[in-house]
């Protein structure tokens, strides 16, 4: 387990606590759900868990389309008309998949499931097996887990899970890295900057992302993918109006122009505030680069 650990927490900047909890949760046969906001690296730690000991990752997005039959499979109708209802024309879904091949079904949004779909998959957790109307009994294998993940921010279109769920999944919740965490997370999936912007734009696209998440308008703000995105695109606005390095006067409307494209889809408005996403981020970057004196360099 710890060779394992330390393969995959190379994979991963900033989580070797949350990373050390999964990989004890699921070691020990457990299912669990991670209540976090988006972009906190929950699939990143399922994908290098899976990936590293050979076994399928099967996503599932939680809403209201959810149905029973989607998630455990259904009988071909083709082949039903000709041949009649048997094992062999059942197609699988996610759910008999994973228990089949060992894998983590992984759902995201859980919490926006039906009620009747989650109770098919309470079946699954608490015994290991499902019935199947014309095709039988499937035994989960070994390394079946369910993983769940929600978003505690967003209770829009959301059921509450009851007692029966809670109480056969483990939970760990998962916040934002820190700012210097996530300077790294943006480094390593914008590699290729200039030298000249990278010393600067990487920090300042941190930092104005991670502003969006305290700005008292704000009821939900970016995660780590708008700051990637931020600095990606104010890198190719600097190379379109010729602007090499940070201390270039025209650098800051480059970033707020980036700012604009990047975050303003990812921020959501408190319902009672009487703003704009757009004005929300040029307030932040006012902040940042004027208030604060930081359109200067160093």
């Amino acid at each position: 387990m710890r060779s394992v650990r330390d393969r995959i927490a190379t994979r991963i900047v900033g989580r070797e606590r949350e990373l050390d909890l999964v990989l004890a949760a699921v070691a020990a046969g457990r299912d669990l759900v991670l209540e976090g906001p988006p972009g906190t690296s929950k699939t990143t730690m399922l994908k290098a868990i899976t990936g590293q000991w050979g076994i399928p990752l099967l996503f599932v997005e939680g809403n209201a389309d959810l149905t029973p039959a989607k998630l455990v499979g259904h009988h071909n109708p083709a082949r039903v008309l000709r041949e009649d209802y048997s094992a062999d024309t059942f197609v699988p879904g996610p759910l008999v998949q994973a228990m089949q091949e060992g894998g983590f079904l992984y759902i995201e949004e859980f919490n926006r499931a039906p009620e009747d779909t989650l109770n098919t998959l309470l079946t699954a957790i608490a015994d290991r097996s499902i019935a199947v109307p014309r095709v039988g009994t499937i035994d989960a294998a070994a390394t079946f887990r369910v993983i769940a993940s929600m978003n505690p921010f967003d209770n829009v279109g959301t059921t509450r899970l009851s007692t029966s769920v809670h109480d056969r999944l483990c939970r760990l919740a998962i916040d934002y890295q820190d700012e210097a965490a996530e300077q790294q997370v943006v480094a390593l999936r914008a590699p290729d900057l200039p030298a000249g912007l990278a010393g600067r734009l990487i920090p300042d696209g941190v930092a104005v992302t991670r502003a969006t998440r305290r700005h008292p308008d704000v009821r939900q703000g970016s995660s780590v993918r708008g700051a990637i995105d931020t600095v990606l695109v104010a890198a190719e606005l600097a190379a379109l109006r010729g602007i090499a390095a940070g201390d270039d006067d025209r650098y800051p409307a480059a970033v707020l122009d980036a700012m604009i494209v990047a975050l303003s889809g990812r921020i959501h408005l408190d319902e009672a505030a009487e703003t704009t996403p757009e004005q929300v981020l040029t307030e932040i970057f006012q902040d940042r680069f004027l208030l604060a004196g930081t359109d200067r360099p160093g």
